[in-house]
């Protein structure tokens, strides 16, 4: 835009000052004037105005208050205060509360007050444009995760076919006829496996819309025990599931977190342990879910507890996606639940999870 094309808005109760700006500046800008609040409002709805200057004394309101009136329905216009008087603590908080961008004393200096529109002007153009930017950036962030979802989803066609060519071997006793070649095969199987089954979470968890329904927490901790307790036959659950009534939230959302943290205390068990143990305890009461999940695995180091909910956040023995403990916060968050780790290589990890019931 050039010069010529910056519109301003000055709202003052006195006729001879309006006169006076417009006479001044009419070859530089191009120039809105109103004597009242209700006026300046009414041309904020009919026109795109870039700069807006108000009067701070007026007989029905200040400027400052007029600014903060419109702070939310006309957030984009960049303010400038004049004022005869100063009140410093009344500028004070407006300028901090983002109310005003600048204030110019009466009678004003030309030159002071045409800097004062170029800078506010530009200080406009800086925050459409990066509104602009921001929205653009949503645009590509969506696509792509659009994208990283179509892929993923189409990926677990030809994998779950290949992990069917093993289940079919191994019914026909040729696991072991090729060496360790099909236990490669099922090994690269599964990890690809899981980490697709994480992208899709992941694309799942910022996507889907939170969906409240009645949750049974014996029947969801059951099947995701049996889910992934495959991976590990020899490790042993000590569940303790109390239910006190009808208890509803986004049950997608807490199988995630749930899952999430099973499949963990399951994969991170020590090699060596001859007693692998994973317990699950929860108490659902009609106020919140308070759910307790302990393993006896190798533990998380203390410098890292602060970062394992980092989004791909690994340690040297994590070989994971660095996906999983983030997706388990973000869905947390998504329903104002709350999640606090305590670990020791001694005695394994613990995660404890608040979920409040919606009802």
């Amino acid at each position: 835009m050039s010069t010529q094309t910056i519109r301003v808005l000055y709202i003052d109760d006195e006729e001879s000052n309006l006169v006076a700006f417009r006479a001044g500046f009419r070859r530089q800008y191009e120039i809105y004037t109103a004597l009242s609040a209700v006026e300046g409002i009414e041309l904020l709805e009919n026109v795109e105005i870039h700069v807006i200057l108000a009067d701070q004394k007026m007989p029905e309101i200040t400027g400052v208050e007029f600014f903060r009136r419109i702070s939310e329905t006309f957030p984009d216009p960049v303010r400038i205060l004049l004022t005869g008087y100063t009140n410093i603590e009344a500028l004070a908080d407006a300028i901090n509360h983002g109310d005003v961008y600048r204030y110019v004393t009466k009678p004003w200096n030309d030159l002071e007050l045409h800097n004062s529109i170029k800078n506010a002007y530009d200080a406009y153009k800086a925050k459409i444009d990066l509104r602009n930017k921001v929205a653009e950036l949503e645009k590509t962030n969506d696509e792509l995760n659009r994208f990283i979802y179509s892929i993923s989803h189409e990926l677990r066609a030809p994998l779950v076919s290949t992990m069917g060519v093993v289940n079919l071997v191994k019914m026909e006793g040729l696991y072991d006829s090729c060496g360790e070649y099909w236990g490669l095969i099922e090994s690269c199987s599964n990890k690809l496996d899981y980490y697709i089954q994480k992208t899709l979470q992941y694309y799942k968890n910022n996507k889907v819309a939170s969906e409240n329904s009645l949750v049974s927490f014996n029947s969801l901790v059951s099947e995701l025990v049996d889910l992934y307790a495959y991976t590990d036959t020899d490790t042993k659950f000590d569940l303790n599931i109390r239910q006190t009534g009808p208890f509803y939230g986004d049950a997608f959302r807490i199988e995630v977190i749930l899952g999430n943290l099973i499949s963990n205390a399951i994969r991170y068990q020590k090699e060596d342990e001859q007693n692998k143990r994973v317990s699950i305890s929860v108490l659902a009461t009609e106020e919140a879910a308070e759910i307790i999940i302990s393993d006896n695995g190798v533990g998380i180091l203390n410098e890292h507890l602060e970062k394992i909910f980092t989004q791909f956040f690994k340690t040297k023995t994590n070989h994971g996606t660095g996906l999983g403990l983030f997706i388990v916060k973000e869905a947390l968050n998504k329903i104002n639940g709350r999640i606090s780790v305590t670990s020791s290589d001694l005695e394994g990890t613990t995660f404890k999870i608040f979920i409040p019931n919606v009802k």
